[in-house]
């Protein structure tokens, strides 16, 4: 059985975030970022997340060694808009593939009422059809889709917004 942990991030946890962020980028299929993305860049980021309202989430294996991460992100930034949340997953290379991001989608739709998130949202390119079946597996249905509105390395790609409602 594979045993992990999942804590709210810190401050010293940002390095590796974006280091697991930063292999998803060559793949072409997580992210609209085509090059590695700085610490830096990411700072105002991570301080828009919150144990209390928005929280960003590591994942930790027996080692204490962060594996994965996961980040609920306002969506819209308009107070109406407050029970509504982007959901975001990722997981070192070595962890994909495995599980993991099935426990933790599963792990965000269990906690989010306590954050007061009623709507679950995940903005996923169209051609990632691993993470797409994902979603769906728990229920999150096709609610938009913008045909062609990213270029990555002169290719159009859509992007599919999935959304579940999971409370009220």
């Amino acid at each position: 059985m594979f045993e992990y942990i999942v804590r709210d991030a810190t401050e010293s946890d940002l390095n590796r975030i974006v280091e697991i962020y930063n292999t998803t980028i060559e793949s072409r299929l997580v992210t609209a970022d085509t090059e590695p993305v700085t610490v830096e860049s990411r700072q105002k980021w991570f301080d828009e997340h919150s144990p209390e309202k928005r929280p960003l989430w590591v994942v930790e294996d027996s080692s204490k060694q962060i594996i994965a991460w996961v980040s609920f992100q306002s969506f819209y930034g308009r107070p109406a808009y407050n029970a509504t949340v982007e959901v975001s997953i990722y997981l070192d290379p070595e962890q994909r593939g495995k599980g993991l991001g099935k426990n933790l989608l599963k792990y965000a739709m269990d906690h989010a009422p306590k954050f007061g998130i009623k709507t679950l949202l995940g903005f996923i390119f169209s051609h990632n059809i691993p993470s797409i079946k994902l979603f769906k597996h728990f229920g999150f249905e096709e609610w938009a889709n913008l045909p062609q509105i990213a270029e990555l390395d002169g290719v159009e790609r859509s992007l599919t917004i999935l959304g579940k409602r999971i409370a009220g």
